[in-house]
């Protein structure tokens, strides 16, 4: 049954790959030269496709699909918008000093419009976005980065020479989208702009329009959730699988703390009291110290940061919760625990764990010297009348 299902899907993809290479425009990029270029060879490349096949939940024999998605990366219209939000998103994938094969795919993007990276502006740009959704109505995919402020009637935010809101920019080109991808936490959920008191009433993409969004949360996100989901989107023609909260459940389906290299002296009940203690040099939970990993779900630990060398938790610091809605507000303070707060469905909070870990640890020791005691006691009583049967 299983292998039938993959029949089909794959069959699926590889019908929809056609459609692509026929109605999209012809990719502007040549990805295997510019892999060559940056001295990334072919084995990388396919190194790379059964790392992206795996983290997608797919089974080894989509490897060449994954591939032909990556080499019609470039096909793919892109238009991104940017809102309420400080451009941390797009400059965490601009700058890599080693760039993977995630990172030269974003550079193959067919970007058709994105204000930070384009020379036009004013009247030019404007002609630029209203050109770009016009000659790819129902193929581009918007990107959004920001949240969308609503207070005095949206005028919190304009855009442009015509000095619309962005309330208007947004309803304009999301209406002639494929799909809406919503880059980071604050166009995902609004983020900092969002957080108390919010005095321009600012929301999440999704709360402002009323439509659905495909949420890469992140303060910003990784990359390789961004590349992921839209390899997903050429192979398929729709969108992966989603939380609850709009996120992609390859990339968000278990916390932080799931994949945590610290998790065993969780475990083991060893924390973190204070920066610089013996804990924190041998590398204890940062539980006690304001890791907020055992209520955050994302794949950080696995897919990490800076060319994939590290992320917070492995350089020392506790996740600060930053793909979770309102993190501002529900995760404060950010370097202390959260006593309170249960996660995981209702499971207790770390502390009464670790009491109760230790309590268990000590119940097991205490009923094995009580079974050792009660069997030595018995072995005693059968010597004792083996010696008397003598």
């Amino acid at each position: 049954m299983i292998d039938k299902q993959y029949k089909d899907l794959m069959k699926h993809c590889q019908e929809h790959m056609e459609e692509v290479e026929k109605t999209l425009p012809e990719p502007k990029e040549n990805l295997h030269e510019m892999l060559k270029e940056r001295g990334i060879s072919r084995r990388d490349f396919v190194k790379w496709t059964s790392a992206i096949t795996a983290a997608l939940m797919l089974p080894p024999i989509f490897r060449p699909m994954v591939a032909k998605a990556a080499e019609n990366f470039s096909r793919l219209p892109i238009v991104w918008l940017h809102f309420a939000e400080c451009t941390g998103c797009s400059e965490a994938f601009l700058r890599s000093s080693y760039p993977n094969v995630d990172d030269i795919l974003l550079e193959t993007i067919s970007l058709e419009y994105h204000e930070t990276l384009m020379a036009a502006s004013g009247y030019q740009a404007e002609q630029n976005l209203e050109k770009a959704i016009y000659d790819f109505a129902g193929k581009f995919i918007c990107v959004i980065e920001g949240a969308l402020p609503r207070g005095l009637d949206g005028k919190y935010l304009t855009l442009g020479p015509k000095g619309k809101t962005g309330i208007e920019v947004a309803k304009d080109v999301t209406s002639k989208a494929a799909a809406v991808i919503c880059i980071g936490s604050c166009s995902a959920f609004g983020n900092i702009q969002a957080a108390n008191p919010n005095p321009t009433d600012s929301v999440s993409i999704s709360k402002a329009l009323g439509i659905s969004t495909v949420n890469i949360a992140g303060c910003p996100p990784n990359s390789v959730n961004f590349t992921g989901t839209l390899l997903h989107y050429l192979m398929f023609g729709g969108l992966p699988a989603l939380d609850s909260l709009g996120r992609p459940v390859w990339a968000y389906g278990k916390r932080i703390h799931d994949y945590c290299e610290r998790r065993p002296h969780y475990d083991a009940s060893e924390f973190v009291e204070e920066w610089g203690d013996a804990g924190a040099l041998k590398g204890w939970c940062l539980y006690k110290v304001g890791c907020k990993g055992p209520y955050t779900y994302a794949n950080c630990g696995k897919v990490r940061f800076n060319d994939g060398i590290s992320w917070p938790i492995m350089a020392g610091h506790g996740c600060i919760g930053c793909t979770e809605p309102a993190f501002w507000d529900t995760m404060a303070p950010l370097e202390k625990p959260l006593p309170d707060k249960s996660y995981g469905g209702g499971e207790k909070t770390v502390d009464k764990i670790g009491i109760a870990l230790t309590g268990v640890a000590a119940a097991g020791i205490a009923a094995h010297a009580v079974a050792s005691a009660i069997r030595h006691r018995k072995d005693d009583r059968i010597n004792t009348e083996e010696e008397k049967h003598d």
